[in-house]
């Protein structure tokens, strides 16, 4: 996900001098293309276009049918500059808010000032800022599931610290002159998660203000740390007692089996148990120090740089003022952030859980699949340029009927990560002590892994989840990012995942390099060739990925792989590069009329329809120009057919996706409407929602001016049907 204090993609590198895809292409083994498991034949081959990229991305799975319910709206046009400042679905739809940043969600909650003046101890009792990934729980009643109360879990990614304060980040106001501990205070508390009580009454959907359910998890939130890094020395910091005041140091170390707060949450995922899955993803940049970082060949300089850690921080001040987040002081502290937080939305007592066995990265979803022998095993992206993808397989089987058994399945297993064949196959290759790297060194035995025994070698190779991918050859991927199961309805009984692969600038510059084995590289740095799976020099609008498991099995260590689309824009003007025309090939009627860059967020519903989200400058200027305001497209798995369902108001981008279970409202995600706006103008680019609505979804509850604000919109069909059929 992009903002304001998020990584930016968006620099002008230099021509590529390496191989064309037409080189990459012609080296394939024909016989080894297996992803439709013996059904795309020479002949259908060559039918779709012969042994090319078109060939590869255009052949589809022959037996599989169309969803049931199919996509049956008309498609939204894009949203071209001037931006319109409002959220737009098809003709026969209805979008209203429910809920922004602001908004209590928990007793003792107050409403948002428009003027940005809440405190930090209101702000803890308040929808946080810069929604994203969420996940809907229903409630039960009588033995049937709800479609119109439950849970809404959602991350709140990030904050603009020129929107938060009424005087912006350092300015004087009523929060304080400067930057003072009470707006690090209220940054921390605006981010994390957010558990709401929703529910529909009389046909509108609500906020439970007051509900029990209601919950903030933030920053400063205590949590325990589960898996086998725990309790590593690696994992023990300074120990603080966290107060609105203050961070105050004991004198203490922590055994490195607990830890305070959860950040950059991005994308998510859930548990077949029924519990949420939080996703850390730039956590880097909450981070800085006062005095200069270690060297890069000391233990900690290392890992800082192959993870993008700097002293500056990417934009907060919370190290100036909380030395919990300087590094100088607690050097330690950024290794109990980069996991996967295990969150139980019906249990407001529970302690968040980071679950150390899915490794530390940058998270970007955490997508599971229970396989037929109720295998199961969770798929995850680490967005940033040249990352990489990942398998989490459990060593313990999903127990359906004992929810009690399947508690801490998340702190046993095999960690995976995925190679990418120019033959389109693929390998997951295991990080564990045995496993040999490249250089045929065992991990146990690599210098950045090495330890006691094998319990602290995996360990340090789950803290070090970067460099141990390094070292056994994955694949450098341009930004993984949130990853979809197809659901096995319909006629399709594979396993068959699908991955957005946002943009990469870097890829295929004339001075190729690549992630160095010795986990050396610094984060984002290197300049990948073009090769199978990531076919686009200066691929800017990034494509998406998809790949099944050989003998429909989690347990698999091989795979098929193919394309399902590449993004670009029909209509560019821009000069074509050897292996990019930045055309794409978006399946769309008429031709370029569902034209997506920057793919996203990517989500499948129960019905079988894939439905993504796009992360591209959200004011149709530049190389966004045809392609407008960001956007939320549904496409077929089968036909690859995308029609655009949604825009975007004005400099947001569109994430977040989530459905009732009767697949009758659908709840999406606006993200940072009107970034960049300073403190000074906040609403210099965008007011919305209150530039679109009056009121929230009850249409009672009044939607104060002054500002943007992020928040979820629930979206419903006119005539009470599914939404998108």
């Amino acid at each position: 996900m992009k903002g304001k204090s998020h990584p930016r993609n968006d620099l002008t590198l230099n021509p590529s001098g390496n191989d064309s895809i037409l080189d990459v292409i012609s080296r394939l083994d024909v016989s080894r293309r297996r992803f439709v498991q013996g059904s795309a034949s020479a002949g259908m081959l060559a039918a779709a276009g012969g042994i090319t990229l078109s060939g590869i991305v255009n052949t589809v799975e022959a037996a599989a049918a169309a969803p049931v319910v199919g996509i049956g709206f008309e498609p939204v046009p894009a949203s071209l500059a001037p931006v319109a400042d409002v959220v737009t679905v098809p003709a026969g739809y209805t979008a209203k808010l429910l809920v922004a940043w602001g908004d209590p969600i928990m007793p003792g909650g107050v409403a948002f000032k428009s003027d940005a003046s809440n405190t930090a101890a209101e702000q803890m009792k308040q929808y946080g800022m810069h929604t994203d990934g969420m996940h809907f729980f229903p409630f039960p009643s009588r033995g049937q599931i709800l479609s119109d109360r439950g849970i809404l879990c959602a991350n709140n990614e990030y904050t603009h610290e020129e929107v938060l304060f009424p005087a912006g980040q350092t300015g004087s106001d009523v929060l304080g002159a400067g930057y003072t501990i009470e707006k690090c205070r209220k940054s921390q508390s605006a981010h994390g998660v957010s558990v709401t009580e929703i529910r529909r009454v009389n046909g509108k959907w609500t906020v439970v203000p007051g509900s029990v359910y209601g919950r903030r998890i933030t920053a400063n939130t205590p949590m325990r740390v589960a898996g086998p890094a725990a309790g590593h020395a690696l994992m023990k910091t300074s120990e603080y007692n966290v107060t609105p005041t203050g961070s105050v140091a004991t004198g203490k170390s922590t055994d490195g089996t607990t830890a305070n707060g959860t950040v950059n949450n991005c994308a998510n995922g859930v548990t077949p148990w029924g519990t949420y899955l939080t996703c850390e993803e730039n956590w880097n940049g909450n981070f800085g120090a006062t005095a200069a970082l270690p060297n890069a060949t000391t233990e900690a300089g290392k890992l800082y740089n192959r993870y993008g850690v700097a002293a500056a921080g990417a934009g907060y001040r919370w190290h100036t003022v909380d030395p919990r987040f300087d590094l100088a002081v607690n050097p330690n502290e950024t290794n109990l952030f980069g996991w996967v937080v295990e969150i139980d939305p019906l249990d407001p007592k529970s302690v968040p859980v980071k679950r150390t066995a899915l490794g530390r990265f940058k998270h970007e979803s955490a997508q599971y699949v229970v396989d037929r022998a109720n295998h199961l095993a969770f798929y995850m992206g680490d967005d940033e340029r040249n990352e990489y993808i990942y398998k989490f397989v459990c060593d313990g089987k999903y127990n359906p009927g004992n929810n009690a058994a399947n508690r801490n399945l998340l702190d046993e297993g095999t960690l995976y990560v995925a190679r990418f064949d120019a033959d389109l196959s693929g390998t997951w290759l295991a990080l564990r002590p045995e496993t040999i790297g490249v250089n045929g060194v065992a991990l146990r035995d690599n210098p950045n892994f090495v330890g006691a025994d094998d319990a602290e070698v995996l360990a340090k190779i789950l803290i070090k989840t970067r460099m141990a991918a390094d070292a056994v050859g994955a694949t450098m991927m341009d930004r993984p990012e949130w990853t979809g199961a197809r659901p096995r309805v319909n006629g399709n009984d594979e396993i068959e995942v699908y991955c957005t692969l946002t943009n990469n600038n870097r890829r295929g510059t004339a001075t190729a390099s690549a992630n160095k084995i010795d986990g050396s590289t610094t984060a984002a740095s290197a300049r990948p060739p073009v090769d199978a799976a990531n076919p686009m020099e200066d691929n800017i609008y990034g494509h998406i990925i998809r790949w099944r498991e050989n003998g429909q099995s989690v347990l698999a260590t091989g795979f098929t792989w193919d394309i399902f689309a590449q993004c670009g824009d029909t209509a560019t003007s821009k000069a074509a590069k050897p292996t990019n025309d930045y055309k794409g090939n978006i399946n769309d009627t008429p031709d370029g009329s569902a034209d997506i860059g920057a793919p996203d967020g990517l989500w499948f519903d129960p019905f079988g329809r894939l439905w993504v989200q796009t992360d591209q400058l959200g004011n149709a200027t530049g190389d966004w120009v045809n392609l407008g305001a960001n956007s939320l497209s549904c496409a077929d798995p089968v036909t690859k057919q995308f029609r655009r369902f949604l825009t975007g108001p004005n400099k947001c981008e569109v994430t977040g996706i989530t459905m009732t279970p009767d697949g009758k409202t659908l709840f999406v995600g606006v993200q940072h409407p009107g970034e960049d706006a300073l403190a000074a103008n906040p609403t210099q680019f965008s007011s919305w929602p209150s530039s679109q609505w009056a009121t929230r979804a009850d249409g009672v509850t009044p939607l104060p001016a002054g500002r943007p604000r992020s928040g979820v919109v629930v979206i419903t069909k006119n005539d009470g049907g599914i939404v998108g059929a």
